[in-house]
């Protein structure tokens, strides 16, 4: 008996919201704006929560991939009941086909992302609708990679109505703006991306003759670099270090040359095999872009000091060695026309301007070693300050972004 009871006690409750749903919507129709007036425009209350940044892709187009947790708020002046009549039902959920539901879309909105399927949204008996639903957002965004990797990045999501002017859809913050602008408890703060900021704006676009509102929403968000610094950049300095630091290898050895030739191959293909870290844009390079390409050409430009340095350590070799064959040449002529003692003492007095000649020669490419000894630390000392220079530069600039 106290099963049938209770079956009897709960089937009011149920008969009750389905009475409820059943007069709310048998003469509803969901294809007509829900105003009792209709010059009295529809305002939307939107809000948006950034969950997580999933990906930034900019190699043949700038597309920003957000989760956004996204809230419509109005009023439907045909879905208002009396909570007293309804067995004290005060809210009630709707399937979102059944019901008038605005047109808004993402103005930047490229591709159809992988958003779940919310089919219903809460009525009060005001007749405030609440859809609520979370939405993957795949947009484009105009990406400003110059300062990569220490970038940051404002992409834009714009609200408005596909077909409604603002007379008859208005838009507006269900919260402050700055509530919305700082709220990152929902943020998945352990990717790449740091969120700083959602900051907000209304505005209106004028065409023919009608106004159209508008929310935008700038998501401001910063690149953490360690993973491209440790990746990118470190290699490169310690090749450009090691390439530094072969200047102390003798200019009269052979080593020298194949050492840097060994360099220059090994950072070739280091840039070769780290291409896909690179981002693509053919409208402005990266700094990183150009601070590779000047590793690359001070490597060639260390190279080409180097092989200067050798060709003049022996451009003068083979003038030193004819002098004594052209002297004992013009000493034999003499032999030949003396007599044999004077040849004798000709030969002691050749010997001797032989040995002279010869303590000269020495003394000569002494001399010109030291003085391309010389050439190759001036040489070295101008190296190093473009260098120095250079990444003085290029530190002070990303200091200033990162800092920023």
């Amino acid at each position: 008996v106290a099963p049938l009871a209770e079956l009897v006690a709960d089937k009011p409750k149920r008969s009750a919201l389905n009475q409820l749903t059943r007069t709310l919507l048998r003469k509803y129709d969901c294809g007509v704006r829900p105003v009792q007036n209709w010059t009295r425009p529809t305002l939307i209350h939107i809000d948006l929560i950034l969950q997580s940044v999933l990906d930034v892709v900019k190699k043949n187009n700038s597309i920003l991939t957000t989760s956004i947790w996204y809230r419509q708020i109005w009023t439907d002046e045909f879905l208002v009941w009396d909570p007293e009549e309804f067995d004290g039902i005060t809210e009630i959920s709707l399937s979102s086909d059944a019901i008038w539901v605005p047109d808004l879309i993402i103005s930047e909105f490229v591709d159809v992302g992988e958003s779940p399927a919310i089919p219903y949204v809460y009525v009060n008996s005001s007749g405030m609708v609440k859809n609520n639903k979370p939405i993957q957002v795949v947009s484009a965004c105009d990406l400003e990679l110059y300062a990569f990797p220490f970038d940051k990045q404002n992409c834009t999501l714009t609200f408005r109505s596909w077909l409604h002017s603002v007379n008859e859809v208005n838009l507006t913050l269900w919260r402050s703006a700055e509530e919305i602008a700082n709220d990152q408890k929902s943020f998945m703060d352990d990717g790449e991306w740091e969120l700083l900021s959602v900051p907000s704006r209304y505005w209106h676009l004028r065409l023919d003759d009608r106004d159209y509102a508008h929310i935008q929403f700038n998501v401001l968000i910063r690149r953490r670099p360690l993973l491209y610094v440790v990746s990118l950049l470190i290699p490169s300095i310690f090749l450009m270090v090691v390439d530094v630091i072969s200047f102390y290898l003798p200019p009269n050895s052979g080593t020298r040359i194949t050492f840097k030739t060994s360099i220059l191959l090994g950072y070739t293909v280091f840039r070769v095999n780290l291409m896909n870290e690179m981002p693509a844009t053919a409208i402005r390079t990266p700094l990183i872009g150009v601070f590779f390409a000047v590793c690359m050409a001070l490597l060639v430009l260390n190279l080409s000091i180097s092989i200067f340095v050798v060709k003049l350590l022996h451009h003068n070799e083979k003038e030193f060695d004819l002098a004594p064959e052209e002297d004992l040449l013009s000493l034999s002529e003499l032999q030949e026309s003396a007599p044999r003692l004077e040849r004798l003492l000709q030969e002691v007095v050749a010997l001797r301007l032989y040995l002279q000649e010869g303590e000269s020669d020495d003394s000569a490419q002494a001399d010109w070693v030291a003085l391309c000894c010389k050439v190759d630390i001036l040489l070295f000392r101008v190296y190093l300050l473009i260098l120095v220079v250079y990444a003085s530069t290029l530190l002070l600039l990303w200091a200033s972004w990162s800092s920023a």
